[in-house]
């Protein structure tokens, strides 16, 4: 049985995203769910994280912060779905909101404006593109490293962005999602082993570990599913790679997804580069694949996206056969 009483509102969700994508009007109007979340956190980040307190002072006030935070969202997410279930097609308007803390269509929009970029551009075009989903540097990066940075973020975000969401929805639905979303989204603000967040996002790096662990290793299975389906995509290579390389990652979790997809492309991804000014060592994921990627790689990336993202949807209509 699903510990979510209403897995079709997940399934909807996944159908709406996937189709609509995240609602223009919210954006513009700065009243999607992230945003608001993100200017909790950054108020959060600037009344609590003070440069005058000791470094252990600031680790406490960021696991406090965390835990309120926590608390909060599944609260908030709990009273939501109570509500929106007990209107008239309730299911329905419980999908609705859902559907905006999922990321497939935005995901799949923004990694292919790196391959048009590219394709349109030149280099500077993909730069362009890329400086807007990835954190690294993007003049130090040439088209192969342009074009293997947005499949790293593809891959990475896949696991955070779609299966994991998904993945604690269908365990606890609005409650479970929201709060996954919170965390994933500290880590990306707090997270930082920089001077001002090493401690204040200690927490926030550590629980989005935490949280990411089953759905990193279940995004990578399920690449290497999709690799199935993907005329020019080699399943037992993915697999391979995914066994030897995953656990070499700096990340306990990007490694899964990224591997999986560097070994069905035939790529070498992940490895050396630069963040923020500074070097940073990395493994090669799918060490001796074809490190020199271009835009045909992204654009067939992106389809083995798709087809993950369908075998995802597979999979939970199947678990709600089997227990539901």
């Amino acid at each position: 049985m699903f510990l979510f009483a209403r897995p079709e509102s997940l399934l909807l969700a996944l159908a709406l995203d996937a189709v609509f994508g995240d609602p223009e009007a919210l954006n513009r109007r700065q009243l999607h769910p992230i945003q608001l979340i993100g200017r909790v956190i950054a108020w959060a980040d600037a009344r609590f994280n003070l440069e005058s307190d000791t470094p252990g002072r600031r680790r406490n006030r960021g696991a406090w912060t965390i835990a309120a935070l926590l608390l909060a969202a599944l609260i908030f997410g709990h009273l939501i779905q109570e509500v929106l279930l007990a209107l008239p097609l309730g299911w329905l308007w419980l999908a609705l909101v859902m559907s905006t803390l999922i990321a497939q269509r935005s995901l799949y929009d923004h990694v292919a404006a790196v391959a048009s970029g590219l394709e349109t551009g030149g280099i500077g075009g993909g730069r362009l593109a890329v400086s807007r989903i990835v954190g690294r540097d993007p003049e130090a990066l040439d088209q192969a490293g342009v074009s293997r940075a947005a499949i790293e973020s593809l891959a990475e975000n896949f696991s955070d962005g779609v299966v994991a969401p998904v993945f604690w929805a269908a365990l606890f639905g609005l409650p479970g999602l929201l709060a996954y979303k919170v965390i994933n989204t500290a880590d990306s603000m707090i997270g930082h082993k920089t001077p001002r967040h090493l401690q204040f996002g200690w927490a926030a790096a550590r629980l989005d570990d935490l949280l990411n662990l089953v759905p990193a290793r279940l995004s990578g299975l399920i690449v290497c599913l999709a690799a199935m389906l993907l005329p020019g995509a080699n399943p037992r290579s993915a697999w391979r790679a995914m066994r030897r390389d995953a656990n070499k990652h700096r990340s306990p979790n990007a490694g899964w997804p990224e591997a999986a997809f560097a070994g069905a492309l035939g790529l070498a991804i992940a490895g050396p580069r630069v963040y923020h000014g500074k070097l940073v060592e990395d493994h090669w994921m799918n060490d001796g694949g074809r490190p020199h990627a271009a835009a045909p790689d992204i654009r067939l990336a992106l389809r083995l996206f798709v087809r993950a993202c369908i075998v995802q949807a597979a999979l939970l209509i199947a678990l709600i056969w089997l227990f539901d």
